[in-house]
């Protein structure tokens, strides 16, 4: 059996997910083909339908579609259903649609064993409230923050997800500021960035910090950047050349792509061998 998958969303110029896919069926013996189709928001109707006509077994979803997708599935896993966003979808035989939220797993796995200690009770930082903040925010809580602050340029906006992710997750304390108040940062113990901020081909000579904030980062302050291409962002190099521990975005790409493929075919690929694949591809 051949299989058939796809990467919508928009803007796809700077994807490796082909690459990193083909990797994973490369290690687990199986025929299959990753296609990447640009999709902007007012054709996502029709490219769902697309996608059905054609027998594509599955496809993942990428911004801005991780939201809007799931107005159209006829089922969701958990992850997705508590992080209002979609980054998976499998078509079943039926052609019915079931979404799932890898980027949970993937952002989890991303975290190195020896830091996810670190954030037992903690303050974390999110800025952004979009598809990726959700679920990293999701992440975070199973790994057992204490508190979660986002930072969102539309607090009017943003306020209907930290309402829901208030009644979700009670025990968890949720803050929500307006971009500008990074003072407030200063009291985390980790700092996501999961903006597109700093991505090759969208803004990668920008940060989602000034350089002000981050010379007054504590140095025991760890910053993850869900961008993964470039491999180091500039906002990445800034922070790391004050000492301060980095995470890049690669991890959870990786991660989350091999549940992904998990999902479709029931086989896990070899990470590490997707992981190369990708470092080649964005190297070069």
């Amino acid at each position: 059996m051949a299989y058939k998958f796809a990467l919508i969303g928009s803007p796809l110029t700077h994807s490796v997910s082909a690459v990193i896919q083909k990797a994973g069926f490369k290690t687990l013996g199986i025929e299959g083909s990753y296609e990447i189709l640009e999709t902007p928001p007012d054709e996502l109707i029709s490219r769902l339908k697309f996608l059905k006509a054609n027998d594509f077994n599955g496809f993942n979803v990428t911004i801005p579609l991780k939201v809007p997708v799931s107005l159209f599935l006829d089922q969701v896993d958990q992850y997705a259903d508590v992080a209002g966003c979609v980054n998976t979808v499998k078509i079943l035989p039926d052609k019915s649609l079931s979404g799932f939220n890898t980027d949970v797993y993937g952002f989890k796995n991303a975290i190195p064993e020896d830091v996810k200690p670190k954030l037992k009770d903690a303050n974390v930082s999110i800025i952004g409230t979009g598809g990726a903040a959700r679920a990293c925010a999701v992440g975070l809580i199973e790994l057992g923050v204490k508190q979660i602050s986002f930072f969102s340029r539309n607090i009017i906006n943003s306020s209907t997800m930290v309402n829901y992710m208030r009644k979700a997750f009670s025990q968890t304390t949720f803050k929500l500021y307006q971009m500008q108040s990074f003072m407030e940062l200063l009291e985390s113990k980790m700092i996501v960035n999961a903006t597109p901020t700093g991505m090759k081909g969208h803004s990668a000579d920008k940060m989602p910090l000034s350089m002000q904030i981050i010379h007054e980062l504590p140095t025991d302050t760890i910053v993850f950047d869900v961008i993964y291409n470039p491999v180091k962002t500039l906002f990445l190099e800034k922070v790391s050349q004050r000492g301060i521990q980095t995470i890049n975005g690669l991890d959870m790409l990786i991660h989350q792509a091999a549940k992904s493929l998990e999902l479709w075919t029931g086989f896990m690929p070899d990470t590490d061998k997707m992981k190369i694949a990708a470092l080649e591809e964005l190297l070069v």
